[in-house]
């Protein structure tokens, strides 16, 4: 073997070796977190970064020639369309979850997040929704 073919195979062998390690990574989280929104945010950063890192290594396994073309296709499509999935998934739990307040803060309208973050930003102590409502609602 050449040097140009010892480093085609060390570079694909590191890429493919990085996309194993991310799926266990990704894997230990799906089983770890508790709440499925933190379950599935793990599984999507890991499917695509995680594919992407095994496709890359597997692209410089194969050389330049139309293979490397259609896994370079199966890298865009994938890292639209795990996004896209993800976040539908996201929306109906959700949508449909009627214990949602148990698990995370739930924000009726924007002014209200946008309230908090301006709090946060200026320095001043961790303030809820209802204590910004508390001090801007006026007293009888």
């Amino acid at each position: 073997m050449t040097a140009i073919e010892w480093i085609r195979f060390l570079s694909g062998s590191l890429f493919l070796l990085i996309g194993i390690v991310i799926f266990f990574t990704e894997l230990f989280g799906v089983f770890h977190f508790k709440y499925v929104l933190n379950r599935m945010h793990a599984a999507a950063m890991g499917d695509t970064l995680a594919i992407s890192a095994c496709l890359i290594g597997l692209m410089i396994f194969s050389g330049f020639n139309f293979t490397t073309l259609k896994l370079f296709l199966i890298i865009v499509f994938l890292w639209f369309a795990s996004p896209v999935s993800s976040h539908v998934l996201a929306r109906l739990e959700t949508a449909t979850n009627e214990n949602l307040s148990e698990h995370c803060e739930i924000y009726e309208d924007v002014s209200d997040l946008e309230r908090e973050l301006a709090a946060r930003k200026n320095g001043e102590p961790d303030k809820t929704v209802e204590d910004t409502k508390k001090k801007e609602a006026p007293v009888t």
